[in-house]
């Protein structure tokens, strides 16, 4: 049977950085120009289709909102006959650019796309065409399984965009990386793409003002300026592209990581000031933009919101707002429709750094026999705080979800063992079953559903130590940051916080690989790993490591360490721990047969640093029988 998948990929809204990105493409020629840099997120509206494979190209609208653009559409996979349709500058060339590159650079056949739903307005700055790219990039990438990464599908979709009579930017295939702030760099062909932390959830207006305004005349006019400065004019826009906007770049990512909403919109007037002052006059026709200014400076907008700029290429295009609040953006919106505007609403809701989580589950729980005969010991349960009877595994990836991890990659030790947890963590219960569930069990039964959509699998063929088991996972990480858990550990927080968003905001502190430590007897060091190190202030909260031993006798650590703490089951590994464990893999270092974990970490102690963290909670180790009887009853 033919699979479908079902793809959703938003619009994209330039906060702050706009123009940056051709600007900083200019650096191949002129290496005095100062690198792009812009702050991209996609936004809530967007565009929503299924997708199955193909002999040929199809495009099929079900979607009210695209009815007037276009009907159905048909092509075969050949890239010259793809490209031709991509240089007709109809609204199906950019899908007809994108599947004429995938198909001369990957061995595919074609795809069947039906728009389900469209939210998303056309030709208002929020970059429709990037989205569609997008779209049509990731619907090969997972249905082809071309292995790309997020960057990957928006070069992919940027390459196909450019086959058309768009000058789209480099910035508008951010979308690719959903609901969620980025900060792009731009410098020379080159694009450096990290995503932000929010600490406070953002509430966003946007409204098309219905103006005026010509994209190729203002990129057209600015272009003029570029690569060498020759007058006043261009010299004030190399500065405001370049180092001025840079500056405010890097007062964006602080003012979100710290929740400055206030800061925040106060700095989107400061850029409008800017871009009016250094770039307007560049292309002065086009870039006046009475309506814009208009409703910057309207009263009933300004009691509203922290700030306002403009959007994309600016002009009387679209403008964006930074609510006070939930309820004056509320407010904001229908005061701009009333006004014979197109407004949207979008929040940014709080985001971590860390978004992805990995869970070695191969082991054979032989602590647990003979229970473990008949199930896994991450399937044994026990009562959680809401008084539900649940599998330990279960607990542990609830509490990812419900902390933010948008992804979660189970290490299994075989395809069975993989099957198991599909049938039972993605398949749904029978419509019998549902039906004899209380109502808060159903309730639960469809969040498990929604946790089961973020799993992934990766299977550990061989046991070769635990540092083998992480290292399946390290074409899942894609290099993020990834958290790691101990997929038979539960863990109990002191306060309302969980032990992994401890970690996750230390680990937001320090940008370096960084574990979670408890408290150990002397005389059980030698069952653990043991840390030591400095603490970086009076809190001591987090500690700078100096020493990382896997299992040392007790007298050595009572001679040489003045404290010492053991791993609490928790960690943040960055790629250079996943290339030092490779780089262990390949040359053969193991330790009684197997791969640590622990010799890739500790070498961060020499070549960057290693951070511990001492999270308010407990852990349980569930391998552990002692453990097992300390945790029931306990949630």
């Amino acid at each position: 049977m033919n699979e479908t998948i079902t793809l959703f990929v938003p619009g994209r809204l330039c906060l702050f950085g706009e123009h940056s990105d051709w600007a900083g493409l200019h650096r191949v020629i002129n290496a005095r120009i100062v690198p792009g840099a812009a702050i991209v997120t996609g936004i809530e509206q967007g565009i929503y289709a299924t997708v199955t494979k193909s002999d040929k190209f199809i495009m099929r609208n079900t979607s009210d909102e695209l009815k007037e653009l276009w009907a159905d559409f048909q092509a075969e996979m050949n890239t010259d006959s793809l490209k031709e349709i991509a240089a007709e500058n109809g609204y199906f060339s950019y899908v007809a650019g994108v599947a004429s590159y995938v198909n001369e650079h990957f061995f595919v056949n074609g795809l069947d796309i039906t728009i389900t739903k469209m939210t998303l307005p056309v030709k208002s700055g929020l970059s429709s065409s990037a989205a569609i790219c997008v779209l049509v990039a990731r619907a090969f990438n997972l249905l082809y399984g071309l292995n790309l990464n997020t960057i990957g599908e928006m070069v992919v979709a940027y390459r196909g965009e450019r086959k058309t009579s768009s000058r789209c930017g480099r910035l508008d295939q951010a979308c690719a990386f959903g609901v969620a702030p980025v900060l792009l760099n731009f410098d020379g062909e080159d694009i450096d793409v990290k995503r932000l932390v929010v600490k406070e959830p953002l509430h966003w207006v946007i409204a098309n003002l219905q103006g005026n305004k010509d994209t190729i005349k203002i990129l057209s006019d600015l272009n003029k300026s570029y690569p060498f400065p020759e007058t006043d004019i261009d010299r004030n826009l190399h500065e405001a592209l370049g180092a001025n906007n840079q500056e405010i770049i890097k007062k964006a990512i602080q003012y979100i990581k710290e929740g400055d909403k206030k800061a925040l919109g106060c700095l989107m007037t400061e850029a409008q000031r800017l871009f009016d002052s250094k770039v307007a006059p560049a292309s002065a026709a086009q870039l006046k933009a009475p309506k814009l200014h208009q409703y910057l400076n309207d009263d009933k907008v300004l009691s509203l919101s922290l700030g306002g700029k403009g959007v994309g290429s600016q002009g009387d295009g679209t403008v964006q707002f930074l609510a006070k609040d939930q309820e004056c953006q509320k407010e904001l919106a229908e005061y701009l429709n009333s006004s014979g505007l197109e407004a949207y609403s979008f929040t940014i809701p709080k985001r971590h750094q860390v978004r992805k989580a990995v869970i070695p589950v191969a082991g054979f729980g032989t602590r647990l026999y003979p229970a473990t005969r008949m199930l896994r010991k991450e399937f044994i349960p026990i009562i959680d705080k809401d008084g539900l009877l649940k599998p330990v595994i279960l607990m542990l990836i609830e509490e990812l979800y419900d902390g933010g991890i948008e992804e979660i990659c189970l290490i299994v030790g075989s395809e069975g063992d993989m099957e198991l947890y599909k049938k039972c963590l993605q398949e749904p219960l029978s419509e019998e079953h549902v039906s004899k569930l209380s109502p808060e069990a159903r309730k639960y039964e469809k969040k498990i559903m929604q946790i089961g959509k973020r799993l992934v699998f990766r299977v550990q063929k061989e046991r070769l130590g635990f540092g083998h088991a992480v290292f399946q996972s390290m074409d899942f990480c894609m290099d993020e940051p990834v958290l790691l858990l101990l997929g038979d550990t539960i863990y109990k927080s002191n306060t309302d916080k969980p032990c992994c968003v401890q970690l996750i905001e230390a680990y937001e502190d320090v940008n370096q690989p960084i574990v979670s430590i408890c408290d150990v007897p002397l005389k059980d060091v030698a069952s653990f790993g043991i840390i030591s190190g400095q603490w970086t202030d009076d809190t001591r909260k987090i500690m700078h490591v100096t020493h990382f031993l896997e299992k040392p006798d007790s007298d050595y650590v009572e001679k040489n360490l003045s404290s010492y703490y053991s791993i609490f089951g928790q960690y943040i590994l960055t790629p250079e721990i996943f290339k030092e464990l490779e780089k262990n893999i390949q040359e053969g270092n193991t330790k009684n047969g197997e791969y640590q974990l622990t010799d890739a970490i500790a070498a961060m102690i020499d070549k960057s640093a290693l951070y511990a963290v001492k999270p308010d909670g407990k852990m349980f180790d569930m391998g552990n029988i002692d453990a097992y009887k300390a945790a029931v009853g306990l949630f």
